[in-house]
């Protein structure tokens, strides 16, 4: 072609393989064309500089499927679900063939009764609705309720039902356990006394993180003895209390794992008792925190969940799950974790 003439429409489908017809029809806005077919058409009117390049995009993005997706995380103040809010935004702009609106709530409030008010609420105004939440009666009564409407709902991070019903995008907890229990074993001089500290033991993700590290120990190295949990219910300060506690009832201790929320906290408490790199400590999420505490030597080890992977699946499944209602069945992405060290970060 004379790089010296304007692209013409005539050129636009030749670059596009499809015929002058099948672009006049996208330039038109007209519906009888394939969405697959106006984004290939408008790529190679792109690549070619075609000079409506304009109008096709805007007749490109009308064609475009619309829908709004709603997201309940956790408190406003963590870090870790910001970070998840922002991988969600970030996907949402490069999914093809759709134009995805994102809608985030941080909930200070975790009780089963607000999280099930706000989901009903959210899901009257989404097409489909992701939430963390811990396994009750009124979250499943929710969702029951939002699915029987059409509005599918997935799990993010923790899986709210054990039977695979609702769609869960996630990490397989049992092996995060396991992968936390082998780093002791092998970090640690000799065996020992190891603390744990969980959430909540109604998060299914926190559960199966305690019963995959007890069943390790019991199956590789029974000459540690595992303490019983501590609840930090997802505080920070209540995480730093029980840390606290640990370390002054068992100043033996060798190790600490934080199996749920309250890292913040944990790291927090290492600190002001001048333990911080005296004892092996796993804990989970690389953010600002972890980061610092991993290169100063507070935490030991951090597994992570794959943000960008799991903000992904979990829009890409929400579209198939809108756009073929009772198609797909049950949606569930196990994703490969993360795992970080002082050396890799």
């Amino acid at each position: 072609m004379d790089q010296r003439k304007r692209p013409t429409i005539r050129d636009v489908a030749q670059e596009a393989k499809v015929s002058v017809a099948t672009v006049n029809r996208v330039l038109s806005g007209s519906e009888a064309v394939r969405q697959g077919t106006r984004e290939r058409v408008m790529l190679a009117a792109q690549q070619i500089g075609f000079y409506g390049m304009g109008a096709l995009r805007s007749r490109v993005a009308a064609a475009r499927p619309r829908y709004r997706f709603g997201f309940l995380l956790h408190q406003p103040g963590r870090a870790f679900y910001h970070n998840v809010a922002e991988a969600l935004r970030l996907s949402a702009g490069v999914i093809a063939d759709c134009e995805i609106e994102v809608r985030t709530e941080f909930l200070d409030d975790l009780s089963p009764q607000h999280i099930a008010s706000r989901m009903l609420a959210l899901g009257q105004e989404c097409d489909a609705l992701g939430v963390v939440a811990a396994v009750h009666p009124l979250v499943v009564q929710a969702v029951d309720t939002l699915q029987a409407r059409n509005v599918p709902v997935f799990a993010l991070i923790s899986q709210i039902s054990a039977t695979g019903e609702i769609h869960y995008v996630g990490l397989d907890n049992w092996k995060v356990g396991r992968t936390a229990a082998w780093a002791f074993e092998h970090l640690c001089r000799e065996p020992g006394k190891l603390g744990i500290l969980v959430g909540n033991h109604r998060y299914r993700c926190q559960e199966m993180n305690e019963s995959g590290f007890r069943s390790y120990f019991r199956e590789h190295a029974p000459g540690f003895t595992l303490l019983e949990p501590l609840l930090t219910y997802e505080s920070r300060a209540v995480a730093q209390e029980m840390t606290e506690k640990l370390l002054t009832d068992h100043p033996d201790l060798s190790g600490l794992y934080v199996a749920g929320g309250g890292i913040t906290g944990a790291i927090a408490a290492l600190r002001s008792t001048r333990r911080a790199g005296k004892l092996i400590v796993v804990g989970y999420e690389l953010m600002d925190v972890t980061r610092a505490a991993l290169l100063d030597g507070t935490l030991t080890f951090v597994i992570s969940h794959p943000l960008a992977r799991i903000a992904q699946e979990a829009l890409a499944g929400m579209v198939r799950a809108v756009s073929a209602p009772g198609e797909a069945g049950s949606l569930t992405a196990i994703l490969p974790f993360d795992i970080y060290t002082r050396e890799n970060i």
